[in-house]
């Protein structure tokens, strides 16, 4: 029996499909966001997850997903990744979990305040798994520039002290 995140697969293979959890946006009038937290990849999945954000303003069709992605700093690439996508997207096999959601008449405000987070970043191009800044350092950057979230990380989300 393979114990979770120490499976042996390939990271390349791995599901990256739909959770099923993310309301459908074509049927979804109302503004969302949604914060998530999955195992990350390999034997740092037995304690860490990473962690993101997704969001979909009101009347919108799709989804933006803001999160960190380490691995783009080896390609040459910002390490923040802003792009339309699939909001509850299985993290590499693993199985994502929400962890905090509004919809609510202030959403699209907190979304607004959100984004000019995320683009305001500190370390957009520099990623360390352990102290950080990595994917959580940069979710708890987000939720201490907008305290209406009242986000609270799991003790898990390694690297989300950092920026304190």
């Amino acid at each position: 029996m393979a114990i979770s995140g120490c499976a042996p697969k390939d990271w390349r293979t791995a599901s990256r499909e739909s959770a099923g959890i993310a309301p459908d946006p074509t049927v979804t009038r109302e503004a969302v966001i949604q914060v998530y937290a999955a195992r990350t990849w390999g034997w740092h999945g037995w304690f860490a997850v990473h962690t993101w954000v997704a969001v979909k303003p009101s009347h919108a069709s799709s989804y933006t997903v803001y999160e960190v992605v380490g691995r783009r700093q080896r390609r040459g690439l910002p390490v923040v990744r802003i792009e339309q996508d699939l909001p509850d997207r299985h993290w590499y096999g693993e199985r994502p979990r929400l962890i905090k959601e509004f919809r609510s008449n202030d959403t699209d405000r907190l979304i607004a305040a959100v984004d000019k987070a995320a683009k305001n970043y500190p370390w957009p191009e520099t990623y360390k798994a352990f102290p950080g800044p990595n994917s959580n350092t940069f979710v708890a950057w987000i939720a201490r520039q907008v305290p209406e979230l009242d986000l609270y990380l799991p003790l898990s989300a390694i690297g989300s002290g950092y920026a304190n």
